[in-house]
């Protein structure tokens, strides 16, 4: 194979306000606790089960860092992509330790808070490369009214044609 892939992406919601330490030389690292469940009915009792899962958060990025520190509260519902590692650690008794965590760090990495306001969350939207970034995207197809020349709600820089596509495009594939 010629290369290999390792991302983690998780929708859950935090167990704990953020742990926020810094290194010797002042650099923040962010530790967050998020859940995850999954709900089913049992085919024998009828009965609703579910399962939550706990996973680990590390954040080395200095602007992800920033906006869960200041934004991010227990119970707020996040959004993370991240690398998934695991490290090698002594306890008391020098006994090894593995711990496997999602590592968000570099470019690759993204903190995107869900929900409103009422949980926690503020609602915006934070990559690896970036202190602090609004969402953005492109409008709803159907409901958003024409526009000439103008950009779309996210700021990307396009409009987002409306009405079932009604104007003629011409399509110049470049390639």
């Amino acid at each position: 194979m010629a290369g290999s892939v390792n991302k983690v992406i998780l929708i859950g919601n935090l167990g704990a306000d953020p742990e926020i330490r810094r290194t010797q030389d002042g650099k923040p690292i962010a530790n967050l606790r998020i859940a995850t469940s999954e709900s089913w009915r049992d085919r024998n009792s009828g009965e609703r089960k579910e399962k939550t899962e706990w996973h680990s958060v590390v954040i080395f990025n200095e602007g992800l860092c920033k906006v869960a520190e200041q934004y991010l509260k227990k119970g707020a519902t996040v959004y993370i992509e991240g690398q998934l590692q695991t490290r090698k650690w002594q306890d008391q008794n020098g006994n090894d330790r593995y711990s496997t965590e999602i590592v968000l760090q570099g470019f690759n990495s993204t903190l995107t808070m869900l929900g409103g306001r009422g949980d926690g969350a503020g609602g915006g939207a934070a990559r690896g490369g970036s202190d602090f970034g609004g969402g953005g995207g492109y409008d709803d197809y159907g409901s958003a009214p024409a526009r000439s020349g103008g950009a779309s709600s996210g700021g990307r820089g396009a409009s987002a044609p409306s009405g079932g596509f009604s104007r003629d495009m011409d399509d110049d594939i470049p390639f």
